[in-house]
C-alpha cells in the first residue's frame, strides 16, 4: 500500500502563521483532488473542538480538517495540553484527559510513553489519506527542550516528511530568524528543510527581493513564497497568544456595546466570533486593570479554571460592576465556566478551590468532580422567558466541555434540553434563564454559532435601541465559512510556488 505524501510546516517561533498556512494547504490539496488530512502531534491551548466521538482536539486541526473536507478525529491531534494553575497543564491523550501534571514531570514521565501514540496515529493517517499536512509547534530549535521533542523534527522524522520553515516578517528580523533557526538545527534536520515561507508581508515586494536573493544564496534553500498580511481572514485558531493581539471590534461610538471579561484562564474564545463585524455593534475585551463600564451586553466566556477566575472577578471588583449592570437591565450571558459563575455556589471538593459564592444571578449550584465531560450535542431550546419565547422549540447544535455537575434550582428556568449527546439519545436540561430572559447561560460552546440564537439575541437588543432588525442575509461574514477557506486558499496558492512544492513532496499533478 502506498503511504500518504506529506509536508510539514514548522516556524521560527509561535504565532508566525503556521496554523493558517496549514489550513490553506489543506484546502488547496483538497481542491486539487487529494484526500487530505491535518496532523499535529501535540497542541497547547485553551481553544478546542469536539470530535464526533466526544474526543477533544485543538481548534486549529478541526478547522484544517473542515478546510480539507473531512471530519476531524482525535488521531489528527493525539496530544492536547490545556494550561491550568501553578505551571501545570491538563494532558489529554486521544481526546480524553489523562492527568494534570507539571511541565517538568510531563517531559520526564509522559513524552517517552506518548511517542508511540504519535507514531501510531501518523501511521494510521498515512494509510488512509493521500496527503498529510503536518503542523509543528513553536520553534524546532528550543535547545532546552529539544532532547524530548515530540512535535517538530521528531514528527518530521517519524513521517519522513520534508519541512517548510515559516517566519513572520511583520515582527521584523525575518532573515535572522530563518538563518538562525537553520543554523541551530542538526545537519540531518537541516536536510529536511526544503523551502522557506515568509508570512504576514505588507509592502512592496520589489523592496524585499534583494533580501530573498541573499537568503537563498546564503542557505541554498528556495523561498517558496511570500504570503501577504491577511486582515479579517475569519479562520479560528487555538493558540492563546492570539488573545494578546485581539483588538476591540467595531467603532467606539457604536450604538450597541458588548463587553467581554478576558479571564486569565479563558477557554474556547471562538464562542465570541459570531459577534465580530455585527452592524452597529462594538465588542470590547475587558482586560486586567480596566473597568467594565457601561455595556448593553456583558459576556462571561468559558474558563479552564472557574474557581480561580471567580476570585479574579472579585480581585478586580468586577463582581460589583456585574451586579450593577444586572440591576440596570443589561443583558448578561455566561458560557461554560462563565455560566457557572452566574450561579449561587461553586464547590470543588477535590482541589484547593474549596467553596465559593457565585454572583447569585441564576439559581445554580455547581460541584466539580475529577471527571471531564466532552460531547457534541443536539438540543432543543425550551426557555420561554423574554425574547427566548420567539425561538422556543428550535433545535441547535453545539458542544460541551465541562467538569462536574451543575444543578438548576428551578427546572422551569432551564434554557435548553439536550436530546442527543455524542450520537446517544439524551434527555438533559442545561442552562438557565432569569425571569425576564435578560440573564442567561449554558455549558454549551458554539451556542451563538446557531444563527437563530444569534439573531434572536442581538435583535432583542436592537429593538431596545430602536435599530432595524437583522436578517440572515445581513450576517454574511458569519455564515460563509466555506468561502473563507476558498479565499484563503486562493491567496496562498497565488503566493506560493505550488509546482515546486508538489515536486518537494514527490507528488505528481
Amino acid at each position: 500500500m502506498d503511504l500518504a505524501k506529506s509536508i510539514m510546516v514548522q516556524g521560527t517561533s509561535s504565532h508566525v502563521g503556521k496554523s493558517l498556512l496549514c489550513t490553506a494547504l489543506c484546502r488547496i490539496f483538497a481542491e486539487d483532488g487529494f484526500h487530505t488530512a491535518p496532523f499535529k502531534a501535540q497542541n497547547m491551548g485553551l481553544n478546542s473542538a469536539i470530535c464526533a466521538d466526544g474526543g477533544e482536539i485543538g481548534r486549529a486541526q478541526a478547522e484544517q480538517a473542515e478546510a480539507a473536507g473531512v471530519l476531524p478525529e482525535v488521531r489528527m491531534n493525539p496530544i492536547f495540553l490545556k494550561p491550568q494553575q501553578d505551571m501545570q497543564s491538563q494532558v489529554l491523550v486521544m481526546g480524553k484527559p489523562l492527568c494534570t501534571i507539571s511541565a517538568q514531570d510531563y517531559r520526564l514521565q509522559c513524552i517517552p510513553v506518548l511517542k508511540p501514540v504519535v507514531q501510531s496515529c501518523l501511521q494510521d493517517l498515512q494509510q488512509r489519506f493521500d496527503i498529510l499536512v503536518i503542523e509543528g509547534a513553536g520553534s524546532p530549535v528550543e535547545v532546552n527542550l529539544k532532547d524530548r521533542d515530540i512535535v517538530n523534527m521528531s514528527t518530521a522524522i517519524m513521517a519522513d516528511s520534508p519541512v517548510l520553515l515559516a517566519a513572520d516578517i511583520d515582527r521584523g528580523g525575518v532573515f535572522a530568524a530563518l538563518i538562525g533557526t537553520l543554523e541551530l538545527l542538526e545537519e540531518h534536520e537541516r536536510q529536511r528543510v526544503k523551502g522557506f515561507v515568509i508570512n504576514k508581508f505588507r509592502g512592496d515586494l520589489e523592496l524585499l527581493r534583494p533580501g530573498l536573493e541573499f537568503l537563498e544564496q546564503r542557505t541554498k534553500i528556495p523561498v517558496l513564497g511570500v504570503i501577504p498580511y491577511l486582515h479579517g481572514h475569519g479562520i479560528e485558531q487555538e493558540d492563546s497568544v492570539v488573545l494578546a493581539d485581539m483588538h476591540n471590534d467595531g467603532a467606539k461610538e457604536a450604538v450597541i456595546q458588548i463587553a467581554v471579561i478576558q479571564f486569565p484562564h479563558i477557554e474556547n474564545f471562538s464562542d465570541l466570533r459570531p459577534f465580530f463585524h455585527l452592524p452597529d455593534t462594538r465588542l470590547r475585551m475587558v482586560k486586567a486593570g480596566e473597568k467594565i463600564g457601561q455595556a448593553d451586553v456583558l459576556i462571561l466566556p468559558g474558563s479552564e479554571n472557574p474557581m480561580l477566575d471567580l476570585r479574579y472577578l472579585r480581585e478586580q471588583a468586577y463582581d460589583q460592576e456585574i451586579l450593577a449592570l444586572a440591576e440596570q437591565g443589561a443583558y448578561i450571558a455566561g458560557i461554560g465556566g462563565g455560566y457557572q459563575m452566574l450561579g449561587e455556589v461553586l464547590e470543588d471538593p477535590y482541589k484547593k478551590g474549596g467553596k465559593q459564592s457565585g454572583l447569585g444571578l441564576l439559581p445554580l449550584y455547581t460541584c466539580y468532580t475529577v471527571r471531564q465531560f466532552s460531547h457534541q450535542v443536539q438540543a432543543d431550546l425550551c426557555a420561554g422567558q423574554g425574547f427566548w419565547q420567539s425561538i422556543a422549540g428550535e433545535e441547535i447544535n453545539a458542544y460541551e466541555i465541562r467538569n462536574g455537575q451543575t444543578q438548576i434550582g428551578d427546572h422551569r428556568s432551564a434554557l435548553l434540553e439536550i436530546k442527543k449527546s455524542s450520537d446517544m439519545e439524551a434527555n438533559i436540561l442545561d442552562g438557565a434563564v432569569s425571569a425576564d430572559g435578560r440573564i442567561f447561560g449554558t455549558h454549551l460552546h458554539g451556542f451563538f454559532h446557531n444563527i437563530s440564537v444569534l439573531l434572536a439575541f442581538i435583535n432583542a437588543v436592537r429593538i431596545e435601541k430602536q435599530l432595524p432588525l437583522l436578517k440572515k442575509e445581513d450576517l454574511q461574514d458569519f455564515q460563509q465559512r466555506d468561502q473563507r477557506f476558498e479565499r484563503l486558499a486562493g491567496i496562498v496558492r497565488e503566493a506560493l510556488d505550488m509546482e515546486k512544492l508538489y515536486a518537494i513532496m514527490d507528488v505528481q499533478i
